[in-house]
């Protein structure tokens, strides 16, 4: 809970089941004033409890539905994502990151930033980050 201005802004946890928990100190999402804030999904299937899909595409798909049940959870959706951020394990990937990430959102999609990085979680290939306007 903090004090922005004269508004009291409350700080909620978003956790579901539907994802994958955290494996470490942080959340799934957050929720704040008007906004939710989730954390990098990777492509871990929340039933198996690890990465299944061992390709770019595949695991884009994964991610994505993380996010959305993450979002959902939180009371938003794909549709009220404002930014997103992607990491990729290599740019030379970012065709097929796209070509699944673009048919998650319509003719309006949201900002975002997409960065190689030297290597993610679970030797995933793709990890995404969004924040989002609450319903």
């Amino acid at each position: 809970r903090s004090t922005i201005g004269r508004e009291i802004v409350e700080r909620d946890i978003v956790s579901t089941k539907k994802a994958p928990a955290a494996v470490g100190p942080y959340s799934q999402g957050v929720k704040v004033g008007h906004f939710v804030f989730t954390a990098g999904q990777v492509a871990i299937d929340p039933a198996a409890g690890k990465i299944v899909a061992q390709d770019v595409p595949g695991q884009t798909e994964q991610v994505m539905r993380n996010l959305r049940e993450v979002l959902r959870e939180a009371g938003s959706d794909l549709d009220k994502v404002v930014k997103t951020t992607v990491f990729l394990q290599s740019m030379g990937d970012f065709a097929a990151m796209n070509e699944v990430y673009g048919s998650y959102f319509g003719d309006q999609p949201p900002a975002r930033s997409t960065v190689e990085v030297g290597g993610l979680p679970l030797g995933a290939l793709v990890e995404i980050e969004a924040i989002a306007l609450l319903s």
